[in-house]
């Protein structure tokens, strides 16, 4: 049986660093998006697992939008944290940041929410997660945002599963 002690955000908080080399951009000089797409799956499954304490599969990733280019020669900076836990499943955001390691400039690149559920090792299938420790206002603002979030994709998920007829 899991320890499905509520856990604090800071101890499953990961930070990724990035260097941008020719091998990840594409033919303006400026990062793949889908090289900026997997890096942010790689951190927010390693906090998603630092959580749970549970293997974790990506079930969804929100819209990303791309704010500004990052460079080859430039470094990309991410950063993922807990918002939101439910009882296989939790909502992380992963912040990503451009960094001119020269000038030390910082600019908004991507942020993305994803979706994460925990599962058994042995079966496959999903098992209850820790919920967050909701200990300051904050935190719990988060966690309504994340549950409204939450009903929007299960919504819009049974819509796409289940079309009215035209």
């Amino acid at each position: 049986m899991s320890d499905l002690t509520p856990r604090s955000f800071e101890r499953s908080v990961t930070t990724m660093t990035e260097h941008v080399l020719p091998g990840h951009a594409n033919a303006l000089g400026t990062v793949f998006g889908g090289s900026i797409m997997s890096w942010i799956d790689v951190c927010g499954a390693i906090c998603a697992q630092r959580h749970a304490q549970k293997l974790v599969v990506t079930a969804f990733v929100d819209d990303l939008v791309f704010e500004g280019p990052v460079r080859v020669g430039e470094v990309v900076k991410l950063q993922a944290r807990v918002n939101a836990t439910f009882r296989t499943s939790m909502e992380l955001e992963v912040i990503v940041e451009g960094e001119n390691p020269i000038s030390g400039k910082v600019w908004p690149c991507v942020r993305a929410m994803l979706t994460f559920v925990a599962i058994d090792e042995t079966t496959r299938k999903p098992v209850p997660v820790p919920p967050l420790l909701l200990d300051t206002d904050d935190l719990r603002r988060r966690q309504k945002l994340g549950e409204e979030r939450r009903a929007h994709r299960l919504e819009r998920a049974h819509r796409l599963e289940h079309p009215k007829s035209q």
